[in-house]
């Protein structure tokens, strides 16, 4: 018991450790951008204003309402303390909005969209390298390489390739959005029709990237294993070829739930943008908009909620890997 509190123990530290990295460059790095936002949103109230000690007034008071006449070290703290109470402040690209509003809409659309895009790859991918091992033939010469060759194409160029196929030339699946523009959104059937409609290009163009190299990397794990002494060993005892795949498998998948934390970090890169080549309105758009609206409150909180997210989702599967995992158990005893 003492070893499993020491292994969790020392997991958690980590993750702390890194979470506190993460907050100091989510504020610092975006803030280190070119340009003044502030200046830009003061310049749309003066226009017309001819005072240059009134403009200079206006300025000075966008400057106090979003905390930037402040030193760094100041405004760190200050938006620290707001930021653990889910104040995020306002944007500066949608003012007067408010960053917390803009995620709250943005964020079920994106985990709606890449959670199942991601185990649905997953599963896949693991199925099709277990087979790939075990039955070889046409799965291992010719469907496993396609998919290895389809999951090179960077997330965006996929979405791109099946825009341009299903959406451009076939007209089979709407090009943008996440429903139809001349829609409210409210549970009806035909606003649900409509999602699930425009759902399916973004899903697909996951979906497709990620199952190669995740098959891959089980089918690699599943020849070994199948070449195990303790395989052959079985086999020389008569026992049941199904009862020793099974076993087989099992081992195999261990490091494949691994992978399955590292694919949910894809959401920091090729999958959110494959979510801006569909207009998808999740955190990858928002991402965009605040990146070409020196948006610093709503960009500090759009690569903080993926870094939180994808931490989580790294910390669950050391707990769950050191659960199943009898070599992790037989460590932490000793």
């Amino acid at each position: 018991m003492k070893g499993v509190k020491k292994y969790y123990a020392q997991k958690i530290f980590w993750y702390i450790l890194t979470l506190i990295f993460a907050v100091i460059l989510n504020f610092a790095l975006p803030r280190m951008m070119p340009g003044n936002p502030v200046a830009a949103i003061a310049q749309r109230s003066v226009t017309g204003m001819t005072d240059s000690s009134a403009i200079q007034k206006v300025y000075e008071q966008y400057a106090e309402r979003f905390g930037t006449n402040l030193p760094m070290y100041q405004q760190f703290f200050k938006w620290l303390g707001n930021a653990l109470r889910g104040d995020f402040g306002v944007s500066f690209s949608q003012y007067p909005r408010t960053v917390a509003d803009i995620l709250a809409k943005s964020i079920p659309w994106t985990v709606a969209l890449q959670l199942p895009a991601i185990i649905v790859g997953w599963l896949l991918g693991n199925i099709l390298g277990a087979v790939a091992a075990y039955m070889r033939g046409v799965f291992d010469k010719a469907i496993l390489p396609f998919f290895m060759f389809v999951s090179n194409i960077p997330a965006f160029g996929m979405a791109t390739i099946l825009l341009f196929i299903f959406a451009i030339q076939m007209k089979v699946a709407p090009s943008s959005g996440a429903y139809g523009f001349d829609m409210i959104p409210k549970m009806t059937p035909a606003f649900v029709k409509s999602v699930l409609v425009h759902y399916q290009l973004p899903f697909w163009s996951i979906v497709l990237v990620t199952i190669g190299g995740q098959a891959i990397g089980m089918r690699s794990m599943s020849i070994y294993e199948l070449n195990a002494d303790y395989v052959k060993y079985s086999r020389f005892l008569g026992i049941k070829d199904g009862k020793i795949v099974g076993y087989v498998f099992r081992n195999a998948m261990l490091p494949q739930i691994t992978g399955l934390a590292l694919s949910l970090g894809t959401m920091i890169g090729g999958a959110l943008v494959a979510e801006m080549v569909f207009s998808y309105p999740g955190l990858g758009t928002t991402l965009m908009t605040a990146i070409t609206g020196q948006d610093y409150p709503l960009l500090s909180a759009c690569t903080l909620i993926i870094t939180i997210m994808v931490l989580i989702a790294n910390l669950l599967v050391e707990i769950v890997y050191g659960i199943i995992d009898p070599r992790v158990k037989a460590q932490q005893q000793d």
